[in-house]
């Protein structure tokens, strides 16, 4: 019996480590519960970059998309801005940029689509600048005025100057031999004029945005037309009073 009691109060291999493992194992975080957490902070992580990514990406778009859209803004405004330099004989290689002006714009938008945009929206300030002042310079020019008093600075003179020839000859000569041939050389000068106004119209002022040049043919014909009827008739009546 007290071999029994002896035998019963001895503790076996198998109880003597669980024992001695569960002090050890009581305030121990699971592995499973560790990796699990260690998974989903990385996912979340993961989520973040995905998202910062995406955003990035995405702005990068518009900023390409904004970019094409300024590009085709600013050469929209710059081609008649040359055509008009060009008309002013300003040579072609100076509307050209230099290398060092290439090599600093090439130097500025290394920062990617946000400073190529930045770059072209300078560019289209720019050119409403030079249009801005153009237009101020020209607002007290013929060329900022409508065709038909601008065109009246041409066929005027032209339509004035027989005209004026034969009245010096008939206050000159009087209704004379001189007097009948001034009135026949004046007949066909109307004509004459006109087609010397339309040239120079054509010369003086460029062409608009639709590519052709306002002339205004009924108005010139009309002023080449109306100061030689007019003298013509004074001669015609002079010749035959005298």
């Amino acid at each position: 019996m007290s071999r029994g009691g002896a035998r019963s109060r001895t503790p076996t291999p198998g109880r003597q480590r669980t024992v001695a493992a569960a002090p050890e194992g009581a305030g121990a975080v699971d592995p499973v519960v560790a990796a699990w957490a260690d998974y989903l902070a990385a996912a979340r992580q993961l989520d973040g970059v995905r998202r910062d990514a995406a955003t990035a990406a995405g702005e990068q778009a518009r900023s390409v998309q904004a970019a094409r859209e300024e590009l085709s803004t600013v050469r929209t405004r710059l081609a008649p801005q040359e055509s008009r330099l060009r008309e002013r004989g300003v040579p072609a290689i100076s509307l050209m940029p230099t290398p060092p002006e290439v090599t600093e714009a090439t130097r500025s938008m290394a920062g990617g689509p946000a400073a190529v945009l930045a770059g072209l929206r300078t560019a289209r300030a720019q050119a409403d600048a030079a249009d801005a002042a153009l237009a101020a310079r020209g607002l007290f020019g013929p060329s900022a005025w409508s065709a038909g008093p601008r065109n009246l600075l041409v066929y005027g003179p032209l339509a004035l100057l027989v005209p004026l020839l034969q009245v010096v000859v008939l206050l000159t000569t009087g209704a004379g031999t001189a007097t009948v041939a001034a009135l026949v050389c004046g007949l066909p000068m109307p004509a004459v004029a006109f087609a010397a106004g339309w040239t120079g119209v054509g010369r003086l002022f460029p062409a608009g945005p639709g590519g052709r040049v306002d002339r205004t043919a009924r108005l010139g014909a009309l002023v080449c037309l109306v100061p030689a009827v007019l003298v013509s008739a004074v001669l015609l009546l002079a010749v035959l009073a005298g």
